[in-house]
């Protein structure tokens, strides 16, 4: 008898390897076929030694990716569940959000559907919040935590964290509650260095993982609080997520598969370095950018959403130009082959995004750009 080729064949990955590099979304970003396919690897027991040996190979990994000495907590979830748990278990009562885009709103909407008094501090699509006016914000009110977005993935707009959360420090007991799902893994992120109380990622961003993980390091300054915290919740208590990682176990059922591809691509950050993978994120990044200067030179009006010096190193908001439509741009880039994304909320017709993040290379990157300069520009 004769049997059809499967769908994890060698020859089927070689394929899949050489379609990679097409795929520019700000998230969920491509998968290496070798990391999809260790998901087909079959069940253990998610209580027993196995499961065990499998965190517990992944924990310095992970700490080398978030610069922490802390355990890194695993959730089967998405990253928005990590934002509510660091709002149920960090925040006592009133909390500062810093508001910048779409993903910096949603943690300020979290904490008022969480029952906490809530100010949004808000600035203009594409900007940054600057350490200055968050002290002084600091100072007019009693707030307890403080909630930022470090890479707003609606602009491309990337907060100064290591100067905001000395700010928040200097405010007395205040924690500073840190979004990076699109900063983790292919921005710099010093976990420790910088005295971030809690910062989370998700699994499909610049860690080029299918969606479902979350991934957060809490303090001890966030612990003690969530010990005395009763709106904690279940799912997302970090008293028990924290128990349960010191024992290489999870509370709750995982995700086991999303586990296994975790696994492979740690060794993959492993070989690059998250220095590497920091640097390859910047040069995408600031090719991207020159592209663009280079686009209006040729006379077409684009304009890179966030200001230079605070841009992110893994997604570019571009502003088209007047009449352009955002839409109209990503369905012809995909007649060509290319997933982009359009602007995203208000911003949707006006602009375009590209996600240079996870596995991506210059060279992949240019592909994709000479595709829309033949748009933009025929």
């Amino acid at each position: 008898m004769t049997h059809a080729t499967t769908m994890d064949s060698d020859d089927t990955i070689a394929a899949d390897r050489e379609r990679f590099g097409r795929f520019f979304l700000p998230g969920p970003t491509e998968v290496r076929p070798e990391v999809l396919r260790a998901q087909l690897r079959p069940m253990i027991g998610h209580r027993g030694k196995a499961m065990e040996e499998l965190i517990a190979g992944m924990q310095p990994m992970l700490q080398s990716v978030f610069r922490t000495t802390r355990p890194v907590y695993i959730a089967s979830s998405s990253a928005t569940g990590l934002m509510e748990g660091a709002v149920r278990n960090g925040a006592r009562r009133r909390v500062l959000s810093l508001v910048n885009g779409a993903f910096s709103e949603r943690f300020y909407q979290i904490a008022l559907a969480c029952g906490l008094e809530a100010d949004a501090l808000r600035v203009p699509l594409g900007a940054v919040h600057e350490p200055e006016a968050v002290a002084e914000a600091l100072r007019k009110g009693a707030y307890d935590a403080v909630t930022v977005v470090h890479s707003e993935t609606s602009t491309g707009a990337l907060n100064p964290i290591a100067e905001l959360a000395q700010v928040v420090h200097a405010a007395g007991d205040v924690v500073l509650l840190v979004d990076s799902v699109t900063g983790i893994g292919g921005a710099p992120v010093e976990t420790d260095a910088w005295g971030l109380d809690f910062v989370l990622t998700g699994s499909q961003k610049a860690l080029a993982l299918p969606p479902g993980l979350a991934l957060g390091v809490a303090q001890p300054s966030v612990l003690e609080r969530a010990a005395t915290a009763a709106g904690r919740g279940t799912y997302f208590d970090f008293v028990e997520l924290e128990k349960n990682i010191r024992k290489h176990q999870t509370p709750n059922t995982p995700a086991l598969s999303l586990f296994y591809a975790l696994a492979v691509q740690l060794e993959h950050i492993r070989a690059e370095t998250i220095e590497g993978r920091w640097r390859r994120h910047e040069a995408m990044a600031r090719r991207c950018w020159a592209w663009v200067d280079e686009m209006r030179e040729r006379g077409v009006a684009l304009e890179v959403l966030a200001p230079p010096g605070y841009r992110s190193p893994t997604v570019t908001c571009i502003r088209l130009p007047q009449g352009t439509s955002g839409p109209a741009v990503v369905k012809a880039l995909e007649a060509r082959g290319y997933v982009i994304a359009t602007g995203y909320g208000e911003l949707k017709d006006t602009s375009i995004r590209i996600g240079h993040m996870g596995d991506h290379t210059v060279e992949e990157l240019d592909a994709v750009l000479g595709e829309l300069e033949g748009i933009l520009a025929p």
